[in-house]
């Protein structure tokens, strides 16, 4: 597949822009680039390649997922207009008919 000159003023056309003959050309040119290179990667053999969820394999550095507030619901639900088992409850804002 290639992109020739009419396919670029075509789709800048379809989009509302406009494209000099020098741009159709220019843009010609890099989007065939493009696909050449996406046909080279396409030629490559991964059978035996095992997917990789990131291209790193990096340890992320967390830190220790640990508490370090106060527990001050009660405090902060004593205050509230509504609450029920633990929860807010607030006007209905979405007419469900």
């Amino acid at each position: 597949m290639s992109f020739s000159e009419q396919d670029i003023k075509n789709t800048a056309q379809l989009a509302r822009l406009s494209v000099s003959e020098n741009e159709c050309r220019f843009y010609s040119g890099q989007l065939n680039q493009i696909l050449n290179l996406v046909e080279q990667m396409n030629q490559v053999d991964t059978q035996s390649t095992r997917p990789m969820a990131h291209p790193r394999d990096l340890v992320l550095r967390l830190r220790d997922d640990e508490v370090t507030e106060q527990d001050e619901r009660e405090k902060f639900q004593s205050i509230a207009p509504e609450t029920e088992n633990g929860l807010y409850l607030v006007p209905q804002v979405i007419d469900q008919g």
